[in-house]
């Protein structure tokens, strides 16, 4: 079975239409990228899943289930979004504890303490941060705790919108590492939103290159690490992220 299937899919923004018929199959068990510049609909895409952005047209099936407009409160225990900004997703007046224990809250599930406790040493995080607030924890830190949230439902699938690209570059390979090693542990499924093509070719099984709203080629990770990637567009951008890692090694 699919973990996401999308079929001509097309999202718009009132009158502004912002992708344009994306079909795509993730698998199960897989980790999928969603690569290209800024404003190519990445991100559009991973919020018409999670139903934040409910004018679309298509079909969105997951884990073979029709995927309904808008917030689904069922659908928040099969498949939850980590957002891009650390310190903007996690309230900043609630201890860590109330914003773990929320979604147990929302649906009626018992045993608070123990999940909390076991999903903060999942994370990474000692239990002396249950009861600080967003203030008081770093950025990484508070990235580990979005994760943690994400994941107090026991989903299958994640939505990661740039995970890593608001954290300094020394603790993005920390957080990349711990959802590797998640994603192996929990056996989750990933569809990631990058611009980053090394992260690509660290975190993920295969990748949709996107340009101006539409999915122009879909490759293998061992195509991106190789450079045959077959559209133009696909080529241009391996080599601006081989320069630019050049240039960060020189």
């Amino acid at each position: 079975m699919s973990a996401i299937s999308l079929n001509n899919l097309s999202i718009s923004y009132g009158d502004t239409q912002i992708t344009r018929a994306i079909t795509l199959d993730i698998a199960e068990g897989e980790s999928f990228a969603l690569v290209g510049e800024s404003g190519s609909g990445k991100t559009t895409v991973l919020r018409a899943i999670a139903g934040l952005a409910p004018q679309w047209t298509g079909e969105i099936a997951v884990l073979g289930q029709p995927r309904s407009h808008g917030v689904d409160r069922a659908f928040a225990t099969t498949c939850q979004m980590v957002f891009q900004d650390p310190y903007g997703s996690i309230h900043p007046r609630k201890t860590i504890d109330a914003t773990l224990g929320e979604p147990l809250a929302i649906h009626g599930i018992g045993g608070k303490s123990d999940r909390i406790e076991a999903m903060l040493e999942a994370v990474g995080l000692d239990q002396r941060f249950r009861f600080r607030f967003p203030h008081q924890l770093s950025g990484g830190q508070r990235q580990r705790v979005a994760i943690a949230r994400a994941l107090m439902l026991k989903p299958k699938i994640l939505l990661l919108d740039e995970p890593t690209s608001a954290l300094d570059v020394s603790i993005q390979a920390e957080i990349l590492n711990l959802l590797k090693r998640l994603r192996r542990e929990q056996n989750l499924t990933y569809l990631m939103v990058t611009h980053n093509l090394p992260v690509v070719s660290f975190m993920c099984d295969r990748l949709a290159i996107m340009r101006h709203g539409a999915v122009i080629e879909i490759a293998t990770r061992e195509a991106l690490r190789s450079g045959q990637l077959e559209s133009e567009y696909g080529r241009h951008l391996y080599k601006t992220s081989t320069g630019q890692a050049e240039s960060a090694n020189a």
